[in-house]
């Protein structure tokens, strides 16, 4: 395909960007270190690290491991812990010791924990104790040799820290018992002693990086083998785009909610972010939506990622509206598709738009994303980034015309080595030529913006015809008294398929009726739900994307 979307480019964003600028991403971290070594890098419930802390502490992790663990480079460390400021301590010590990180979601029930340990190979995890009761039942069978415990306080200072232990473990209870022999404590791992033996690894572009665990494009639990290289390639990506943007002078930090082992936050704010040298303000429980607020009123803010599902859940408590939005530059979301009403909203209460990205795990994330200078959501998952390739396929493989819903597929140094240890998998999505088939079904205009359809898995099919989730969710998600909306298909004899919308109310006296006479303005026969199901709530993930699967599954039950 022509590349259609540079001319749509803003003046500049390159066509190429070079992947090999930086041998690895230590060496990208240690430029940043070195550059803004006295501006904070991290703050987390009111304290805060430097960048000159962060490379300190990293190094003693990495000669932690090199060291005392006797780890060789190469070997995988696990993390498992929420956006608390030992993550990226954790994350940069693994990296600089020439080790692969593990993300590991801390919410895993024990059987889910084994499977990624086992698979992985990991051989030490590093777990906050909230977590530890979860490991201490996943440990058997799997590689582990090492066990590093944390403490939520660990970092937060020689006051405030030990308080908030004794408080969140004594008085909150919210450190079930566990017992792993022999582990060591988090604090003793960053002493001086460990720093003083660290020796930095050769690390090379082909060296991985990351395994980045995924439901993946087709299903099942599958770790993504990201390179150096691949990581490199993103955030220089993304940071390209917005370059021209931050000639702001920015007067606050960037407010990292979703958390960092989810790929969305590592790359956009924890990598992309450390090369502009404002600091990450970790938000540690999201879902704590009052708590979120206190946190924003806390300190300036500057820039914001999140999904949508964050998004409507701040717009949806009233104290959200009386946050001081004067240094907000731009809000970036991913993860899921942006609803356009939740995105009007957005700009409404904050002055700020909310431009769309889109990326997945496969891709490090970023694969699109609109121009940073756009005045109003445009619906759009915005235009390829530099040296990315896209096509939109038929189910024959064949590039589709203009306009035609068809799979994206993408090609660019940003794209996966493959999944590790599952070559069937990765030949399922990635062929020989480098193009990853994505799943999702997107249309490309003449500009070169992209429009996402939906997922290929989670198209309802009605007598015939393609019923888009996506856009019937648009719809229900504009009616008033709507707080939330999913659609799936469920199996009807007559039409094969029919339209099922599940709804959380913000306005308790809303009916079905309205919602299917609202539906029927703007959709046409055969999309309009034939069923409303009133919900308190919608299955999530980990970072809020609603889970159409789970709802799928609980349908199929029923009519078994």
């Amino acid at each position: 395909m022509e590349k259609l979307w540079l001319k749509s480019y803003e003046p500049g964003v390159p066509e190429f960007i070079n992947p090999d600028q930086y041998t690895s991403l230590v060496a990208l971290a240690t430029e940043c270190f070195a550059k803004f070594k006295d501006k904070t890098c991290y703050t987390n419930m009111g304290a805060s690290l430097s960048y000159q802390q962060i490379d300190e502490k990293s190094q003693a992790f990495a000669g932690f491991l090199q060291q005392t663990c006797r780890l060789a480079k190469g070997e995988r460390v696990a993390i498992m812990m929420p956006n608390v400021m030992q993550y990226p301590v954790a994350l940069f010590g693994i990296l600089r010791a020439g080790m692969t990180v593990v993300n590991v979601n801390p919410l895993y029930t024990p059987r889910e924990l084994r499977l990624v340990l086992q698979d992985s190979g990991a051989k030490c995890i590093v777990v906050l104790a909230n977590f530890a009761h979860v490991l201490e039942q996943a440990l058997e069978g799997s590689d582990i040799q090492h066990v590093v415990v944390t403490e939520l306080g660990d970092l937060l200072g020689c006051v405030k820290g030990p308080l908030i232990n004794f408080v969140v473990k004594h008085v909150k209870k919210m450190v079930p018992a566990w017992n792993i022999p022999h582990a060591y404590a988090f604090k003793e791992t960053i002493d001086q002693k460990h720093q003083k033996v660290f020796q930095p690894a050769t690390i090379t572009g082909e060296d991985i990086a990351f395994l980045q665990y995924t439901g993946g494009t087709t299903g099942g639990a599958k770790g993504a083998v990201l390179t150096h290289r691949n990581m490199v390639s993103n955030v220089l990506q993304a940071y390209t785009w917005i370059e021209s943007f931050l000639h702001h002078d920015i007067k606050g930090g960037i407010i990292t909610a979703l958390p960092l082992y989810h790929i969305f936050s590592l790359t956009a704010n924890c990598l992309v972010f450390l090369r502009v040298g404002i600091p990450n303000i970790l938000i540690t429980n999201p879902r704590d939506i009052p708590g979120f607020i206190k946190e924003l009123n806390r300190q300036p803010f500057a820039i914001m990622t999140g999904v949508n599902t964050l998004f409507n859940a701040l717009l949806h408590n009233e104290d959200f509206a009386k946050v001081d939005f004067s240094k907000f530059i731009f809000t970036l979301g991913g993860g899921m598709a942006v609803q356009r009403a939740v995105a009007e909203r957005w700009k409404q209460v904050t002055g700020v738009p909310l431009i769309e990205a889109y990326g997945l795990t496969e891709t490090c994330p970023a694969v699109s994303i609109n121009p940073m200078n756009l005045p109003e959501f445009n619906g759009s998952i915005g235009l390829p980034l530099s040296s990315t390739n896209i096509k939109i396929v038929d189910d024959n493989n064949k590039e589709v015309f203009l306009g035609t819903p068809g799979e994206l597929c993408v090609q660019g140094p940003q794209v996966m080595r493959g999944y590790w240890n599952q070559p069937g998998k990765t030949a399922e999505v990635l062929d020989s030529d480098g193009w990853l088939h994505t799943g999702d079904v997107a249309t490309i205009d003449e500009q070169g913006f992209l429009r996402l359809v939906d997922r290929k898995k989670d198209i309802i099919i009605v007598s015939g015809f393609n019923v888009y989730p996506n856009e019937i969710e648009d719809v229900i998600a504009a009616i008033k008294g709507v707080k939330e909306v999913a659609v799936i298909g469920v199996k009807n004899e007559e039409h094969g398929e029919i339209v099922k919308a599940f709804v959380v109310k913000s306005d308790p006296a809303l009916t079905t009726e309205q919602v299917i006479k609202e539906c029927r303005k703007d959709l046409t026969g055969y999309k309009v739900p034939r069923e409303i199901e009133f919900r308190t709530e919608l299955p999530k993930t980990n970072v809020g994307k609603v889970l159409r699967r789970e709802l799928r599954e609980e349908e199929e039950k029923k009519h078994k």
